[in-house]
């Protein structure tokens, strides 16, 4: 059986984004856009895993990060309430 490095860190990213989804508020807890990117959680994310985040800032209460691996995503938004959504980018043949 052959496995596959990438498919192993794809697995990973989507199986750590479940659990996200799944129990948010154990996850989502930040005063500052700089408590997102302190968070210990990102690190259990696969290498070459990118985020960002906007918001919480000079007194904002909305926050928004984006998690990607490859073509898959996590989207995160807090408003009046929590939204949080796996998602993979479709790519399109231009030649077609």
């Amino acid at each position: 059986m052959l496995l596959s490095l990438e498919a192993f860190k794809q697995q990973k990213f989507d199986q750590l984004a479940a659990r996200i989804m799944a129990n948010p508020e154990a996850y989502l807890d930040f005063d500052s856009v700089a408590d997102f990117y302190q968070a210990t959680w990102l690190d259990e994310f696969p290498q070459g895993t990118t985020w960002s985040a906007t918001g919480l800032d000079d007194g904002a209460e909305q926050f928004y990060a984006m998690i990607e691996y490859k073509d898959h995503y996590l989207y995160i938004s807090c408003l009046h309430s929590v939204t949080v959504k796996l998602g993979r980018r479709h790519h399109y043949n231009k030649n077609n």
